[in-house]
């Protein structure tokens, strides 16, 4: 392949990502789902225009390290200390519950696998999948109804950032039992290691980079230095750790969201991963999604497993609210809030695709999950809320 033709397939990626992620907007669908699909028909599946390759795919980790990174800047850890036991309760409910839902469907579907083997980590890793949360629909919702800032707002917004924390350290635990080398005391040490190291240097760093922001406020040096804390972190989880670099890249972005200038950095990130990153991550899911490989069991799969996705969910955090206090229409309204996936859920399933405990067939059932779930969710909270003055 010619060095000059990548800069063809940046430009096709680039435009189609964009038109789609616009169409998407206009249809009141994330713009995501307009990049993923976007991807789906400029390659191999459909008009064959891009074909995936290393760069294509090099590009697509700095995107997903990027999207891992703002979310940590975008944490609320006050927030999340004042909602803390309550959010905590529901959030590992919310996550056990459709991990357990995923594996026992996959499981039913294809056959139990024995535990340890790597057939029984896939198996796994269908439910991780499934703990993922992404509230941003959810959140647009309630604030367009009044009710983000009331009692069930608040609480799904909190249990919402730890839901995606439990998910990442899941994540790295799967990863982690997938090598055949690998027991789990040593995973186990590692993961703990790898937070020990990350306390360590999330005090120092801390400290360092207040005294930038203090001395230096918003000048580019900051989001400068703050990128290459992230890429950092990213590559010792990986080397060190054995952790999943988008874990270090979340780690580096909740070390810096407590800053004063923490928003100006998401912003500079926003800007590269916006205009090129995020776009060729998202388009690379559609690349990688295999519709010649799509059959009539695999629609089956594909619908149960959304199916599984969102009933898990509701039943998960509507049952932990209720412990906590909350009674009627409420449990409802904090399962039907934790229901939608998006990115974190597309992060998960490419570093599963990445590492061997995932096949690019099933990125068809997260794509329809993504869809349906943004789709479904604000109806259902507006009919919910129907009646209810605004707070």
């Amino acid at each position: 392949m010619e060095t000059y033709a990548i800069f063809k397939d940046l430009a096709i990626i680039i435009i189609a990502a964009k038109l789609f992620g616009l169409l998407a907007r206009k249809l009141k669908a994330p713009q995501v789902v307009g990049e993923i699909i976007a991807g789906l028909i400029v390659g191999p599946s459909l008009l064959g225009l891009v074909n995936q390759s290393d760069f294509l795919l090099q590009m697509a980790e700095i995107g997903v390290i990027l999207l891992m990174f703002c979310a940590g800047l975008e944490t609320n850890l006050k927030e999340l200390v004042k909602t803390g036991p309550i959010c905590l309760l529901i959030a590992c409910v919310g996550v056990f519950v459709p991990l357990a839902g995923g594996y026992l469907f996959y499981s039913c579907f294809y056959g139990f696998s024995p535990v340890g083997t790597l057939d029984f980590y896939k198996t796994v890793f269908i439910g991780v999948i499934m703990t993922a949360t992404s509230v941003s629909i959810t959140v647009q919702t309630l604030r367009e109804l009044g009710h983000l800032k009331g009692k069930v707002g608040t609480t799904i917004l909190g249990a919402a950032i730890l839901d995606d924390v439990i998910g990442i350290i899941v994540l790295t635990f799967v990863i982690g039992f997938k090598n055949p080398e690998s027991n789990p005391a040593d995973v186990v040490i590692s993961t703990v290691l790898f937070f020990l190291f990350s306390g360590a240097v999330g005090f120092i760093g801390f400290l360092l980079f207040k005294h930038m922001d203090e001395r230096y406020p918003h000048r580019r040096r900051i989001p400068i230095f703050g990128l290459a804390l992230c890429l950092a972190m990213a590559y010792c989880a990986e080397k060190y750790f054995g952790i999943a670099d988008v874990t270090g890249a979340y780690v580096a972005g909740i070390i810096l969201c407590s800053i004063q200038d923490s928003d100006y950095i998401a912003e500079k990130m926003d800007i590269s991963s916006y205009m090129i990153f995020g776009p060729i991550f998202f388009a690379s899911i559609g690349l990688k999604t295999d519709l010649d490989r799509m059959t009539v069991p695999l629609l089956f799969f594909s619908l149960g497993f959304v199916a599984v996705a969102l009933v898990t969910k509701i039943i998960g955090c509507g049952a932990a609210s209720r412990l906590c206090g909350f009674r009627g229409k409420d449990t409802v309204k904090i399962g039907v809030g934790m229901m939608t996936r998006g990115e974190v859920a597309l992060i998960v399933a490419q570093k599963g695709l990445s590492v061997g405990l995932m096949n690019s067939a099933y990125f068809t059932a997260v794509i329809l999950l993504i869809v349906i779930s943004s789709i479904v969710t604000p109806i259902v909270m507006k009919l919910l809320y129907r009646g209810e003055p605004r707070q």
